[in-house]
């Protein structure tokens, strides 16, 4: 791996939680593509690119741009509550795609707890 953002962990969850997305939404109807599926798929991708952008910045730049990795997270959670209330994914693949955005903002808040720690 060529660059240092490769070889965060977080990264790597994140490109997974992409790949999962893409994959959950194959199957929404073709009239949600300008809708609902290209809205989380953005959202999901948003996440890796901001690790990777920030990550070469100043530690502080990076901390903010994990901040809207996060906002990112947090916008696949309503996107993903709005396909179950629509009937697009059962209750269960809710939960498990829930956990997962639950794991991804607790490996970003603890990176950014690192950078600010490194910091003083």
């Amino acid at each position: 791996m060529a660059f240092d953002f490769e070889k965060l962990k977080v990264y790597q969850e994140s490109l997974d939680f992409v790949d999962a997305i893409y994959g959950l939404t194959h199957g929404f109807p073709r009239a949600e593509l300008m809708g609902l599926t290209g809205q989380i798929r953005r959202a999901a991708a948003s996440i890796p690119l901001n690790v990777a952008e920030g990550s070469g910045r100043s530690k502080k730049e990076f901390a903010n741009y994990l901040g809207r990795a996060r906002a990112s997270v947090y916008e696949c959670v309503s996107l993903l509550e709005i396909a179950r209330r629509q009937k697009l994914i059962e209750t269960e693949e809710h939960a498990i795609f829930y956990r997962r955005c639950e794991n991804l903002s607790k490996m970003l808040s603890g990176l950014v707890r690192s950078l600010q720690s490194d910091a003083h």
